[in-house]
């Protein structure tokens, strides 16, 4: 039964991760704040004016690396200590004023990439011969040369950041905080609603009453805050939009894929493929729910329940380690090491609770340990969950080690293949451990349920909206609330057919996610999907070979564009056969799925 949802402070604390491993206390963290603004005032004295040869680079460089060092446990603390609780007011007045801080500190240090992008490239490339730690970061910097503005006007923009990135936050606080669900009634009955239950809990309720109930009440709520949110999202495009023009890109979306390190045909070629050659295999798998059910109709409302709900294993936070531990085995003793001391010594944020981040999310701070949110319901969703994002801690986990803090993080392009590699690893585990119809039904309907229509429907059809949404800003358009229902319904309609009805809320969905407020973001779930598919069944048919090498490709971090951290495991992203590969997959286990629900029901009747 869903409960209605505790204040922060009454939930167990090994539950909750363990932020002193950051700072012990409040004093040690305002410490380290004007600790941070000393050695960027002292940094700036020693270099600013002073970067002029290929010894002089490597040197700033250097120093510069130490203080993004010193920045990365305080931004850190700050952004995990807001996520878990939204309406703690002082949680709140600190991001705030660390907001301005870390403004001041960018302004500030603005002057050192206008003075490398001043220097002849020859000079640069000495550098990087003299030290091949800031290589990566110098190449990366020079192909950013024709889009750098004057150092005024960069330390301008560098000290308005706060602002830019205010719309995330205020899209955060109106959801988290402001939005406050109504019970709802069916058959005289009061039920609890939040965000986190309606999508932990009620969008997948097994009871359709019930299930539609909450999917209406959850989105008349979401309707009486459409136009702010419509607003606050137009001001995120506007901004976008600003910088692309001035910094002069071609379009938007050049600016947004820019640091993706991949071109606008493979960011049109994920979705346009999908939406296309995928949408027959999704309709067949919405009509075998709708069979098994004994639906009256298919709706939105409707795509997320389970197969066979009365399968479906309520799993404690124990005995989710044994299911992760089991799966992730393969890749070795560290990794596994990675893992239990997560659970061991809290880095996870396992609690539900009022004002909570909705969703789940990995944050890996150079230098520490990752941190993991999840608002834990005991389903087999969240252990795939929590293995996907135990796999972005395994990447930077490796990654940290190996790579200097410029050097860790690769493209968001192929951000997502590490984490969706651990859904599939999670999902193969599953499979070989029986050959009965319902078991075997029950794990393939789970990979379809959660890996594959979170990351190749959900997350992708976000992306068709999205791109949608800055073609209309790239032509000088803006948006309302309006204008965006439309085109999220159009797009829901498009690859749903006839074959689900787009009830009224459903074209609301837009106001749920946050990654519109992170760029290109969405569409690279599919694209990390795509290539952990392929690579685990490498693992499947070679062992520890392919392992061997996957590992390779976290350690390499930031250090390789996708289509070569791509090619270290196998796989070639610069054609369509991978993407084709994994649709066909898809549509393959769907296949299975109808199949086994008709030898199940045979032996039924």
């Amino acid at each position: 039964m869903v409960k209605s949802l505790p204040p922060r402070s009454e939930v167990k604390v090994e539950e909750t991760w363990n932020l002193e491993d950051l700072f012990k206390t409040e004093e040690d963290y305002n410490a380290a704040v004007i600790e941070l603004e000393n050695e960027v005032d002292a940094y700036a004295e020693k270099f600013n004016g002073k970067i002029t040869d290929a010894e002089s680079v490597n040197e700033a460089l250097k120093g510069y690396l130490a203080v993004f060092e010193k920045i990365v446990p305080v931004g850190t603390y700050t952004s995990l200590a807001t996520s878990t609780d939204q309406t703690n007011d002082e949680a709140q007045m600190r991001s705030s004023k660390f907001s301005s801080t870390s403004a001041k500190v960018n302004s500030k240090l603005s002057f050192v990439n206008s003075e490398l992008l001043e220097l002849p490239v020859e000079t640069l490339e000495k550098a990087m011969e003299l030290s091949p730690d800031f290589k990566n970061y110098l190449e990366k910097l020079i192909k950013k040369k024709e889009y750098q503005l004057h150092p005024e006007v960069e330390k301008t923009l560098a000290a308005f950041s706060s602002t830019f990135n205010a719309p995330y936050g205020l899209y955060n606080t109106t959801k988290m905080v402001d939005m406050s669900f109504d019970d709802f009634i069916v058959d005289g009955q009061s039920f609890p609603l939040s965000y986190v239950s309606f999508e932990g809990d009620w969008e997948s309720e097994t009871d359709t009453a019930k299930r539609r109930a909450a999917f209406d009440a959850f989105s008349k709520k979401l309707r009486d805050y459409q136009h702010t949110t419509a607003k606050t999202y137009d001001m995120q495009l506007q901004t976008e939009k600003t910088t692309a023009d001035v910094r002069g890109y071609d379009s938007v979306f050049d600016y947004l894929l820019f640091n993706q390190e991949v071109d606008k045909s493979m960011y049109d070629r994920q979705i346009d493929l999908i939406t296309k050659e995928l949408a027959p295999h999704m309709r067949k798998y919405a009509n075998l729910l709708k069979k098994v059910h004994g639906l009256d109709k298919m709706t939105f409302a409707d795509l997320k329940i389970s197969l066979d709900p009365a399968y479906e294993p309520k799993i404690t936070i124990a005995e989710s380690k044994k299911y992760i531990d089991d799966a992730l085995a393969i890749m070795g003793a560290d990794y596994i090491n990675m893992v239990d001391r997560s659970y061991e010594e809290r880095w996870i944020d396992f609690a539900q609770n009022k004002g909570k981040s909705t969703g789940a999310f990995c944050s890996s701070p150079h230098g520490y340990h990752p941190y993991i949110l999840i608002s834990w319901t005991g389903s087999m969703e969240d252990v795939f969950v929590l293995a996907h994002e135990l796999g972005h801690a395994g990447h930077f986990y490796n990654a940290n080690r190996e790579q200097n803090v410029f050097n860790a993080r690769p493209s968001m392009y192929f951000v997502e293949a590490p984490s969706t590699m651990n859904e599939m690893l999670v999902a193969n585990h599953l499979l070989k451990n029986s050959d009965d119809p319902k078991f075997k039904r029950w794990v393939i309907s789970s990979i379809v349920s959660r890996t594959y229509y979170h990351n190749f429907v959900t997350h992708l059809l976000e992306a068709a909206y999205q791109r949608k949404v800055y073609d209309r800003i790239d032509a000088g358009g803006s948006v309302n609330a309006t204008v965006l229902n439309e085109l999220k319904r159009g797009v829901l309609e498009d690859f749903w057919g006839d074959d689900v009805e787009i009830n009224e809320g459903a074209e609301l969905t837009w106001m749920r996610q946050p990654h519109y407020y992170m760029g290109l973001y969405p569409y690279t779930y599919s694209a990390g999907l795509t290539i952990s598919t392929q690579v685990s069944k490498r693992i499947l048919d070679e062992g520890q070979p392919a392992v061997d090498e996957w590992l390779e490709v976290l350690k390499a971090g930031g250090t390789k564009s996708p289509a070569e951290l791509s090619q270290m495991a196998g796989v070639d992203i610069t054609t369509e056969k991978p993407l084709r590969d994994t649709i066909a997959y898809i549509g393959e286990l769907i296949d299975q799925l109808v199949e086994l629900t008709e030898e199940i029901e045979s032996v039924k009747s």
